[in-house]
């Protein structure tokens, strides 16, 4: 039977690095929401009159952030019946919901384990700063302030806890 593995946590904490180390170990199906979804993120953004490497403020959350879960999840749902699969993202909000895992659980009928990254505040810093990514503008003009509107809680359920760097 397949497993679906969540890779979460904050911004520059590794996630996409370690899953797609991970990947590469278990020959798992990876979907990462950046790579899965940018593309048509970016050319929506870009239609409505928006910065199309704003991924930090409320309209982007309220246009596109449900839908850039449930493509992941829809393209989940294809892979499991044949292969594990790990998605990416850092799913705020549903890591705040200790029934969550139980409902992945019920929607794919597979087993499910969340896997967090953690990395300090420094070494996030200097991994954003590093991957150059248009998209990480925002918070490195204003750090402190995406800081404080970051959530820094680990998940509201059991899981896998990593501090990477």
């Amino acid at each position: 039977m397949s497993r679906l593995l969540v890779v979460c946590g904050p911004a520059g904490a590794g996630k996409s690095t370690y899953a797609r180390q991970l990947a590469a170990e278990m020959r798992a199906c990876l979907l990462d929401s950046d790579t899965v979804t940018e593309p048509v993120v970016r050319a929506g953004m870009a239609m409505g009159g928006l910065d199309p490497n704003d991924r930090d403020s409320p309209e982007y959350r309220r246009i596109f952030r449900d839908s850039v879960y449930e493509c992941l999840f829809a393209v989940a749902a294809e892979n499991l019946p044949s292969c594990d699969v790990i998605l990416v993202g850092p799913f705020t909000t549903e890591i705040r919901h200790p029934e969550w895992p139980e409902r992945l659980r019920e929607r794919f009928g597979v087993a499910v384990e969340v896997v967090y990254l953690w990395a300090d505040e420094g070494e996030r810093r200097r991994r954003i700063e590093t991957r150059g990514n248009p998209r990480d503008a925002s918070k490195l003009a204003d750090w402190e302030g995406f800081l404080a509107q970051s959530p820094s809680t680990r998940p509201a359920f059991p899981h896998r806890f990593i501090i990477s760097g």
